[in-house]
């Protein structure tokens, strides 16, 4: 039995005030022409459908187009709610959706939905367990102390009854661990401090394959056939090294899984430029003599100039129209990096004469001269405080 795996489609996310649907939607039509590709039986979505718990009507309608090809293809389609999604939302019409070959697992009902599927192997039990809280488990236990995500996990999954001779699939969404070995997160991963939401991969043990979604980037923990599949486009500058991809499971007889990553290439990749202003500008312009039109990918510039630089966002733009943020990387913002890392005691030892001669020097890159002095002096004089 052949499936798809991935999650964290974030329909309708912003990313620095731009609009990502336009992409969004080309990357879930390569989904559709991958699946008319290699023709899993199952396609399975690990959570954050949509960006907002509320989501755009625009974004709604391209994910109901999204299933709406997949079924008409004869795919079934498995999906949990994530923390971004509202669970509520999730859930409206799943009973007649399901009837459809869309099963949805959007609230946490006391108990795991399973589906079903049989082939020359025997049966493939899937199980859909939307996100999860210690709250939202405890309405359904209250006898039982749930003080973190990992317990809550646990109990919920300990109503399943798992059959040796079959082959069990979760879907899951959660922040997932093994031992002392966290993930590689990025950016735009919400994470609660101090590991209360951690789960432990062990507490998996059992199933032959488990779905994750929450985090970005596709990789394993804890076991190989414990897998984020990562989302099918990035949504951070911290994953510009990403390569997206659809996981595609293929189950074979009970213990012989075979994973291959299917890559998922945008229109419109993110990308980091770094270099002088004058170079950067450079570059752009020989890029669309080659290509004959300037780069459509969105940009972060990183820019190495010592010197004021002007109009830096109007110069690149010419060249790199889709242009979403400027950063600079010089001898002055690393001066700030450290001095930002000072404690304290550090600053409050010294007098405001040394303290401005210190932003002066790592602003002019030279130290004020004596007349300069002079001058600070004075202002600070005339203003009531000391220099030294």
């Amino acid at each position: 039995m052949r499936l798809f795996h991935t999650g964290d489609l974030h329909i309708g996310k912003r990313l620095f005030e731009y609009s990502l649907l336009e992409d969004q939607a080309a990357v879930l039509d390569r989904m559709v022409g991958l699946a008319a590709e290699h023709r899993p039986e199952v396609f399975v979505l690990s959570g954050d459908i949509y960006d907002k718990s509320i989501p755009p009507a625009d974004a709604v309608t391209l994910f109901d187009d999204f299933l709406t090809r997949l079924s008409d293809m004869g795919i079934c389609v498995l999906l949990v709610s994530g923390n971004h999604d509202s669970p509520e939302r999730m859930e409206f019409g799943s009973r007649l959706l399901a009837r459809s070959g869309v099963h949805l697992a959007g609230s946490y009902n006391g108990s795991v939905k399973r589906v079903s599927f049989r082939d020359e192997h025997g049966p493939v039990h899937i199980h859909l367990l939307p996100f999860l809280k210690p709250a939202l488990v405890m309405s359904w236990f209250p006898d039982e102390t749930i003080p973190t995500t990992r317990d809550a996990v646990r109990l919920a999954l300990s109503g399943i009854e798992l059959d040796p001779d079959a082959r069990d699939v979760l879907v899951a969404h959660q922040f997932v661990v093994s031992g002392t070995t966290e993930p590689v997160r990025s950016d735009s991963e919400s994470v609660f401090v101090g590991g209360s939401d951690q789960v432990d991969a062990s507490v998996f043990d059992g199933f032959d394959y488990v779905a994750l979604g929450h985090l970005h980037g596709p990789q394993s923990i804890g076991r190989d056939t414990v897998r984020y599949a990562g989302s099918p486009y990035k949504y951070s500058f911290s994953e510009v090294m990403h390569q997206k991809s659809v996981t595609m499971v293929d189950l074979r007889a009970k213990g012989d899984i075979c994973l291959t990553f299917l890559p998922l290439q945008p229109d419109r990749d993110l990308r980091e430029i770094r270099g002088p202003l004058d170079a950067l500008v450079e570059a752009g312009q020989a890029g669309i003599k080659a290509a004959d039109q300037a780069s459509s990918d969105y940009i972060r510039a990183i820019l190495t100039d010592e010197g004021p630089v002007f109009d830096a966002v109007g110069q690149l733009r010419q060249v790199y129209p889709n242009l979403m943020r400027i950063d600079f990387d010089n001898s002055r913002t690393q001066w700030d990096a450290t001095s930002s890392g000072a404690s304290s005691g550090d600053v409050a030892s010294k007098s405001p004469l040394e303290l401005f001669a210190e932003f002066y020097e790592s602003q002019t890159g030279k130290a004020p001269d004596e007349e300069q002095e002079r001058v600070l002096i004075d202002a600070f004089e005339q203003a009531g405080g000391g220099s030294r």
